[in-house]
């Protein structure tokens, strides 16, 4: 019923910006909460924000807080996250999660739908 995928990967110097967008289509797309996890080789995956379907509210991990943002555009069915002040421990494959249970279920990891990945590069 949801389809995610995600855009905006690429490599940038550290201290830069990316802003990655993630395209969501389903009936009921609008009302699911959204996130974006990570994973680089050999790690585990790793939370990194999350919005509620209203986008009212946000959580993010520790080590984004200040350098990154999500939000969201309902009408265009699309969630987006604004990386700044990169570092190269940033270079990972981002995901994009989504939930009709609300951004508690995709905080711990456990959201429904996934998309396929984006490649962020982040030199040194």
């Amino acid at each position: 019923q949801v389809q995610l995928v995600e855009s905006g990967g690429g490599l940038v110097q550290a201290g830069g910006s990316l802003r990655l967008s993630c395209a969501g289509s389903g009936r009921t797309f609008s009302t699911y909460a959204m996130g974006w996890f990570r994973q680089a080789l050999g790690k585990e995956r790793e939370f990194v924000a999350a919005i509620s379907w209203r986008g009212r509210s946000t959580y993010y991990a520790d080590y984004v807080k200040g350098r990154f943002n999500i939000s969201r555009d309902s009408a265009k069915n699309t969630v987006y996250l604004q990386m700044n002040s990169l570092k190269p421990d940033d270079t990972v494959i981002y995901y994009c999660n989504a939930d009709y249970m609300g951004p508690s279920t995709i905080v711990a990891g456990r959201g429904t739908y996934w998309g396929q990945g984006t490649q962020v590069t982040v030199s040194s």
